[in-house]
């Protein structure tokens, strides 16, 4: 009984070690809490490139840890958060972005499901109306419920 505890202990160790959070060694180092809000505020509207629905902020892939100090340091080197923004586009593309540029590659998405609501309606509005046309009218002779 106590080889199997053992045994079982020695099979579960290496899973602790994968379990362990990832977490980043050194913290950012800010010049002034304005430079602090502006960072988190930028960190909130771009994605993580590897985690699917998570903020560069929220997010605790390596990748992101990384690409927290990239923003930190060109922030710090001057650059507009607009700048910022497109060197993580033009590297990453616009999936990066929380809130994507609206043009014409992306319409669709904008516009598509208003779209389809409209057209459901009209289907909607179109098949009441001819259905009400073929309801006759009941007679007074016919008997009702």
């Amino acid at each position: 009984m106590l080889h199997a505890g053992l045994l079982a202990m020695a099979l579960l160790l290496p899973l602790l070690a994968v379990a362990q959070a990832v977490s980043d060694p050194t913290p950012l180092q800010y010049r002034d809490a304005a430079e602090e809000a502006r960072f988190h505020a930028l960190a909130a509207e771009l994605r993580c490139v590897q985690c699917q629905n998570q903020s560069l902020a929220d997010s605790n892939a390596q990748i992101a840890h990384d690409l927290r100090r990239e923003v930190l340091t060109l922030m710090q080197q001057g650059n507009s958060d607009a700048q910022i923004k497109q060197f993580l586009v033009d590297r990453y593309g616009e999936f990066v972005l929380y809130r994507p540029v609206m043009d014409t590659r992306n319409s669709l998405l904008w516009f598509g499901p208003l779209v389809l609501v409209l057209a459901g309606a009209g289907v909607l509005a179109w098949v009441v109306r001819r259905r009400s046309r073929q309801v006759q009218p009941m007679g007074d002779s016919e008997e009702r419920w």
